[in-house]
């Protein structure tokens, strides 16, 4: 079965070179572009996890959230090289909300289904939702800056925030390796590559990764054109989606399993490396090509962010979890998603 989704990846990816050479139909490209990005940011998760079990748990863990969104990052780079900055600000707001409402409340929808009430580490999860409530902060306080003082552009304050986010981003990678409860890791198996398979593989994903990346890029803003889409939706659902669904899945998954500290690692974990990792990143390339990205949101974007940190706190806040939250978290992306749809 795995067989069969590398080569249906690497057709994909062929597929996409072939319709950028003939100038296919914008539609067609970004179709391709979409499905080729999904198969490979699952290649992108293969290729980490087989080269996580050949290097031991620690370093294991380092390479899965260095290349978690991989993905996501490298569609956001091109999106800001094209100047596409209002997808690049949605995307990081969309990620947050999609792993925290739409894969949490999936896993805990799907999960709490068959295993009925289900617990999970109550620090490790307090510490994971405080992390969000800090991101919802630092992402806030530079849009209320802009407001009060709107002669004032935000840029260097945002660039300091960067630094601020990211320095907690490595204190936080810090204490979830060293503390006892976040050794915690997924079922114990052979890696399906040799070391050097794995490195190899890693590097060629990523390149072609890269590749796609930059034609989809090259769809979005027609596609806004064309299809009606506001470049917000697309920021806050569709890129997020792309980027992510392998990881998304896994989470879900592994829920399913009743494994929910490693489930809720995923989810929440990936919601605090875009905000802390991705987003500093963003910035200060941003701010090395010219582009400068100021962290400065919709009011739409932050409320939504700050339905999803709260939610989430209340959940995380006794250790045990059902399907009614889940259904809750879902219930909630929805409405956000309604709402991000009809904006104009």
């Amino acid at each position: 079965m795995r067989n069969i989704a590398y080569g249906v990846t690497a057709a994909l990816a062929a597929a996409v070179v072939v319709a950028e050479l003939l100038h296919a139909a914008t539609l067609l490209i970004f179709g391709l572009t979409a499905l080729a990005l999904i198969g490979l940011a699952w290649v992108l998760g293969q290729a980490t996890e087989s080269l996580g079990v050949h290097a031991g748990p620690r370093i294991g863990g380092i390479l899965n959230a260095t290349f978690g969104n991989a993905a996501e990052l490298i569609i956001t780079i091109f999106a800001l090289s094209a100047g596409l900055t209002t997808v690049v600000k949605a995307s990081i707001i969309g990620s947050i909300i999609g792993n925290v409402l739409f894969v949490l409340g999936a896993s805990l929808l799907l999960g709490g289904l068959k295993n009925g009430t289900q617990t999970f580490s109550s620090t490790i999860a307090g510490i994971n939702a405080s992390m969000l409530a800090i991101v919802a902060a630092a992402l806030a306080l530079p849009t209320i800056f802009a407001a009060t003082l709107p002669g004032t552009p935000p840029t260097f304050l945002s660039i300091e925030v960067a630094v601020v986010m990211f320095v907690l981003y490595i204190l936080y990678l810090i204490f979830y390796f060293r503390s006892p409860e976040g050794q915690a890791a997924g079922p114990e198996h052979e890696p399906q590559f040799g070391r050097a398979a794995s490195f190899v593989l890693l590097i060629g994903a990523t390149a072609a990764v890269a590749y796609v990346s930059e034609a989809f890029v090259g769809a979005l803003e027609p596609l806004t054109e064309e299809v009606g889409l506001s470049e917000l939706f697309v920021g806050i659902i569709i890129v997020p989606v792309v980027g992510n669904i392998a990881e998304h899945i896994v989470g879900v998954q592994i829920a399913y399993k009743n494994q929910m500290d490693f489930s809720m690692g995923i989810s929440l974990g990936s919601s605090i490396q875009v905000a802390l990792l991705v987003t500093p990143i963003l910035v200060f390339f941003g701010a090395f090509i010219g582009q400068p990205l100021q962290l400065v949101f919709t009011p739409l974007e932050l409320g939504a962010l700050a339905a999803a940190v709260i939610i989430t706190g209340f959940i995380a806040l006794d250790g045990k979890s059902n399907w009614l939250e889940g259904a809750m978290l879902l219930g909630v992306y929805i409405i956000s998603a309604l709402a991000f749809f009809y904006a104009p």
